[in-house]
């Protein structure tokens, strides 16, 4: 299964996911500046990345990025969620651009998986990415909870096979 990971990061965090990602899959990294929909089409398997920032908005790069998502053809692609946030901070909109990119690329007729990740361990008070009190991909804290970011892709990772 061929997989690609598109991110968007403005501090390197995300980044860093993307790539930890990328090694762990065998994936393609792409900056999400990349994304189109023929490059979206390359892959069976497509990771979106982001950082929230501010009070919940998705990060710079995804601005422009977030149309192109919701305007691609991904039926019979399988699509996954991951991103960065800080839930002391912005404990009200903990994680919320992996809410907004989930329902862009559901809107693209994506078959989404990585998601019912438990809320267990994460302390914030709520979340665009939570359906059904579950986070719909890999939610990170990389300021107050960074030591459990190495199991934390681990036990996702698996979830993806």
């Amino acid at each position: 299964m061929k997989t690609g990971i598109f991110y968007g990061s403005t501090t390197g965090d995300c980044e860093r996911i993307a790539k930890s990602l990328a090694a762990k899959l065998g994936a393609d990294l792409h900056n999400v500046s990349e994304l189109s929909d023929a490059t979206l089409q390359a892959y069976d398997l497509i990771l979106l990345g982001s950082s929230t920032w501010g009070y919940g908005d998705l990060q710079d790069d995804w601005e422009g990025a977030i149309s192109k998502l919701s305007g691609a053809n991904l039926a019979g692609k399988k699509v996954a969620v991951f991103g960065c946030g800080d839930s002391a901070s912005y404990a009200d909109t903990y994680c919320n651009a992996i809410g907004l990119i989930y329902d862009a690329a559901v809107e693209a007729g994506a078959t989404m998986v990585g998601g019912g990740v438990s809320t267990d361990g994460y302390d914030f008070s709520d979340s665009a990415a939570v359906r059904d009190g579950a986070f719909v991909g890999l939610a990170l804290d990389e300021v107050n909870q960074a030591e459990l970011t190495d199991s934390r892709i681990d036990a996702w990772v698996k979830s993806l096979a």
